[in-house]
């Protein structure tokens, strides 16, 4: 799977690290990195974003408004899947990047990447093996796991938003006065309602 990522001042370089590490048949082919001063108003956006191109997914992480749209109606005439975390328009536009659902049309990324998903297996209620089936494209769900085999559940339960928040690489001043939530806080609540799931569910297992 052949993926373009935009950028604005290196704002997506820790998850195209991530997607590097953990996006198995996953290539990032090109990532168009604009750094440089950019006025309020961009009349032309076409002078930054060069539209000959072709990929089966587009990682949006530009900031500003005039170049996100131009993206998006680019990637929308040339039926280009668009992910844009954290930004509104066309596309698959998730509150943030671990908040992207599943969906056919981002083929091996959207299998890799998105909500959380864990396996878990616990006995004596410590955990003695997690692993990741889906997580953040900045790699914070596998990140924060590598302190947790063998330690109790409530333990961990109580420790893995903190972890995940520290690894997180979501802007903590990015409120949202609508929902009230800041991406890094949903990031942890995403991620504790995941691994809490696979718990229950390892639990249930066991006792079946």
């Amino acid at each position: 799977m052949d993926i373009i990522v935009f950028q604005q001042q290196n704002s997506g370089e820790l998850k195209v690290e991530g997607v590097q590490r953990y996006g198995e048949g996953i290539t990032i082919r090109k990532t168009v990195s604009i750094n440089q001063y950019l006025p309020d108003f961009i009349e032309d956006p076409e002078e930054f974003i060069d539209a000959d191109f072709t990929a089966d997914l587009v990682l949006n992480f530009l900031k500003h408004p005039d170049l996100i749209d131009y993206l998006m109606r680019l990637c929308k005439k040339k039926g280009i899947e668009l992910v844009s975390a954290g930004k509104k328009g066309s596309g698959f536009t998730p509150f943030t990047c671990c908040g992207l659902g599943r969906n056919k049309k981002l083929g091996e990324y959207g299998e890799t990447f998105g909500l959380p998903e864990y396996t878990v297996k616990v006995n004596n209620d410590r955990i003695v093996d997690i692993q990741v089936v889906r997580g953040a494209p900045c790699g914070a769900t596998w990140d924060a796991l590598r302190e947790y085999i063998g330690c109790t559940v409530e333990d961990v339960l109580i420790r893995l938003p903190r972890q995940v928040q520290y690894f997180c690489s979501a802007d903590p001043s990015g409120f949202d006065p609508v929902t009230g939530k800041s991406p890094v806080h949903y990031a942890g609540y995403v991620h504790i309602a995941a691994l809490t799931k696979a718990i229950d569910r390892a639990r249930s297992e066991k006792d079946s």
